[in-house]
């Protein structure tokens, strides 16, 4: 890797940026970083310069792109912050100490990693990008994982999957996030992994790219018809995501259908929803398997049409439709949407996704660091539903959430005084399941006074079961 790679790659994402301070950072950390090696005797300036390249891949604004080169600086040489901050201002400065803090409890003991998590967390509070530098830092360190002993690996993989990976899907970093699980999963379940690469890369991909190539043809035709600007590629799903969904359905690799799936990307949120009538005019579509993510976008961001049609062959194809940006956000998540906002300010609260403050709030009410860890990896890291009140107001809310949770969401007081749900229209009791696009409006008893403790066993969102216990802690006084 070289700093004229991550030079051209910045400059794809924004011709006017500063390239001296790049350079100034690379000589500075070139210099600080000298006569050191890592694990695999690579000279260590390289993983400062493969951190960075990454960031810019994920069209990462520049000051990030240059605290990635400067990331071990404070913490691997004699320098300090005041030295960062007098070369290369306050912002970067700051980017690097916050990488610093989170690396200087790494893998000693389970109480300082646990400790190491909370940092993590609130530095995400603090400013989302720190992490994203974490991200690219621990990728390349996965990459190099070989130089370590196995229990290290394990131990690496282990924690990648279970912390890194679902932040980096809840920030939208699906690049990342794909890359981390495929290299874990490659040391954790080395057997399953080597069987399942075989079938997926030697059976599976060059029967699908013959059916893939055949489908582009035919939808190709239509779209020069409609006189649509368009890009057709297809997505292979990776390989831990197949596991997964194996393991999730008890299904055997030839039983899921949908390994892959055709992405066309169009102009304009127009020709996006032109392009679904076009692909439905040729094939049958599966209506259980149409999805809406523009009108109604995933927490992260994340938008697109998706829609399943029994294509070529008869066989079932699933197709994404989108434009550039959402094709951009959809790789890159939240660095993707600054590169779009780029006069926005980072840092300010409104371009944080609403489980941030979820995170400052089970911080604050945790017992301890064990407590607030377990609450954020349960609740806060779980899949993300939309669930609307009758007056057409979205709640964003964990999957598996029930009734009681919108309650306590829409106000606390009518969390307290439930004693029903509508479900689309349908009563239901405040134990139900919510799904994503359900609209639920919640009985209210006006002379109830307290929440019942029985809904502890069913309240799944932070702020139910804290508003619940609140009551439980007065009422025993």
């Amino acid at each position: 890797m070289t700093i004229e790679q991550i030079i051209n790659e910045v400059k794809k994402n924004d011709s006017s940026a500063d390239i001296d301070l790049l350079k100034l950072a690379y000589d500075f950390a070139k210099i600080a970083h000298q006569g050191q090696k890592r694990l695999d005797e690579e000279p260590y300036i390289q993983h400062s310069l493969h951190t960075a390249f990454m960031l810019a891949q994920i069209k990462a604004d520049l000051s990030t792109v240059t605290a990635g080169l400067l990331h071990d600086t404070i913490e691997d040489s004699e320098h300090t912050f005041e030295n960062i901050e007098k070369n290369f201002g306050a912002e970067i400065a700051n980017l690097v100490q916050g990488i610093t803090k989170l690396g200087t409890v790494k893998y000693r003991g389970v109480e300082r990693y646990k400790e190491n998590l909370r940092k993590m967390f609130l530095a995400m509070v603090d400013d989302l990008r720190v992490v994203l530098i974490k991200f690219c830092d621990r990728l390349h360190n996965l990459r190099t994982l070989n130089a370590l002993s196995k229990e290290k690996q394990l131990r690496i993989a282990k924690e990648t999957l279970e912390i890194y990976a679902p932040i980096a899907g809840l920030l939208g970093v699906w690049r990342l996030k794909w890359q981390m699980e495929d290299i874990c999963f490659k040391y954790l379940h080395p057997e399953e992994f080597q069987k399942l690469k075989h079938k997926y890369e030697v059976v599976k991909k060059i029967e699908h790219k013959k059916f893939i190539e055949k489908t582009k043809h035919i939808l190709e035709k239509e779209l020069q018809k409609a006189n649509i600007q368009h890009q057709i590629e297809g997505r292979f799903k990776h390989l831990y995501n197949i596991y997964q969904k194996m393991q999730r359905k008890d299904k055997k690799f030839h039983e899921i259908y949908d390994v892959f799936a055709l992405r066309i990307i169009v102009p304009t949120i127009a020709d996006c929803y032109k392009v679904l009538g076009i692909v439905h005019a040729i094939w049958w579509p599966k209506m259980d398997r149409f999805k809406d993510y523009i009108s109604m976008p995933k927490p992260n961001g994340y938008q697109s049409l998706h829609t399943t049609v029994f294509g070529y062959d008869d066989k079932l194809t699933e197709f994404q439709i989108r434009t550039q940006e959402m094709h951009d956000a959809a790789l890159y998540g939240i660095a993707a949407h600054w590169h779009y906002k780029e006069k926005g300010d980072l840092k300010k609260p409104q371009k944080q996704p609403f489980w941030i403050k979820e995170i400052l709030n089970a911080q604050r009410e945790a017992k301890n660091t064990h407590d607030f860890i377990t609450e954020v990896k349960l609740n806060i890291f779980h899949n993300r539903i939309f669930v609307f009140s009758p007056k057409g107001d979205v709640f964003d809310l964990p999957e598996e959430a029930t009734a009681i949770d919108f309650a306590y969401a829409v106000h606390t007081e009518i969390g307290d005084k439930a004693t029903g749900a509508l479900i689309n229209e349908k009563m239901s009791v405040l134990s139900q399941q919510l799904k994503n696009g359900d609209m639920v409006e919640i009985i209210i008893e006006k002379n109830r006074k307290h929440p019942n403790r029985a809904w502890l066993k069913f309240a799944k969102t932070h702020r139910a079961k804290s508003k619940i216990k609140q009551h439980i802690k007065v009422k025993s006084l």
